[in-house]
């Protein structure tokens, strides 16, 4: 198993690596919320992060951006490595809000250090079950989407779009015909429960539409007015 360990507490961070070594689990570490952030996608630009086993320990306070800020972005970047995220607070609310924002499990300080290891070993295997069933390419009709490389093309021509752009289209592209609504949207992308901008959602719809369907024969992107939207070939070019 992979950890990567984010935590700016020295003394927890230097038990926590001692003990998992001593497990024989690979540890990388990082003590600042941009540096931890900037760790996973590296670790994901090198395809470490493809190892079914890697797991993210991530602190919910830290200097610089916060471990909810973290979990938030690595989830609308496409990144979907387990997180287990460590707290002082033990509200429910401060729980519910960390799964919300795509963290996989939590864990309050105090902790013992068996139920950790437990943990990391159950999100592994999670994981790794999730690795095997999940396809690393998603298709309609001639958009193709990448997962492991977070690349997508129409007609084999490169699309330029940005993360959060991505992270939709492949929400869009994981059900084809699906109906999505703005909020399950909010919820997926931003991991938002309401829109705070009132229209956020329509503006990144049109801005990936811009870039997938103008000047294409074919749109892919519908709207259901009031309801919400999807993305599906029409019937003649899925024959």
């Amino acid at each position: 198993m992979n950890i990567i360990l984010i935590e700016d507490d020295q003394r927890i961070a230097d038990f926590l690596q001692r003990g998992l070594r001593a497990e024989g689990l690979q540890v990388q570490r990082a003590s600042t919320g941009p540096e931890g952030l900037a760790l996973v996608l590296d670790a994901v630009r090198q395809n470490k992060a493809d190892m079914p086993s890697t797991v993210v320990v991530l602190d919910l306070m830290l200097p610089g951006m916060n471990g909810m800020e973290i979990c938030q972005t690595l989830r609308s970047q496409g990144v979907t490595i387990p997180v287990l995220m460590l707290t002082a607070l033990s509200t429910l609310e401060e729980r519910v809000a960390g799964l919300r924002m795509g963290a996989d499990d939590y864990l309050c300080k105090p902790f013992e250090f068996e139920e950790l290891l437990a943990r990391l070993e159950a999100l592994a295997r999670r994981g790794q079950s999730m690795q095997n069933t999940r396809p690393s390419h998603l298709q309609v009709a001639d958009l193709v989407i990448d997962r492991e490389s977070m690349r997508a093309t129409r007609a084999g021509e490169a699309l330029n779009l940005t993360a959060r752009e991505l992270a939709l289209l492949e929400l869009l592209m994981s059900a084809p015909g699906r109906l999505f609504s703005r909020e399950r949207i909010l919820s997926s992308v931003w991991g938002l429960n309401e829109d705070p901008l009132t229209n956020v959602v329509d503006v990144y719809i049109r801005r990936l539409r811009s870039k997938i369907d103008d000047g294409r024969p074919v749109p892919l992107i519908q709207t259901m007015r009031g309801l919400g939207y999807r993305l599906e070939a029409p019937a003649e070019v899925q024959a």
